[in-house]
């Protein structure tokens, strides 16, 4: 199973903080969860879609799209981040 973990702004747009879910067959790469995610959930979605690109993280690193997944790995969507 894929445990999900949402985080700041993300995790209240969604109305929740984590889910786990069976990976389906097709999706491979982080990229293809995402698509999987909006397909979900409309407000997933409507998260993709923004302007502001969210950040992704497998197993406590940060990666991009193409990143491919295994069964048990735990994902972290959240806001970038900023400094100061």
């Amino acid at each position: 199973m894929l445990s999900i973990h949402y985080f700041a702004s993300v995790r209240e747009a969604l109305g929740q903080a984590e889910q786990r879910i069976e990976r389906p067959k097709d999706v491979i790469t982080v990229a293809d969860l995402q698509a999987y995610l909006a397909g979900q959930n409309s407000a997933f979605k409507t998260l993709m879609d923004s302007s502001a690109q969210l950040m992704v993280a497998v197993n406590q690193t940060v990666v991009d799209g193409a990143y491919q997944l295994t069964e048990d790995d735990e994902v972290a969507f959240f806001p970038p981040m900023t400094g100061g």
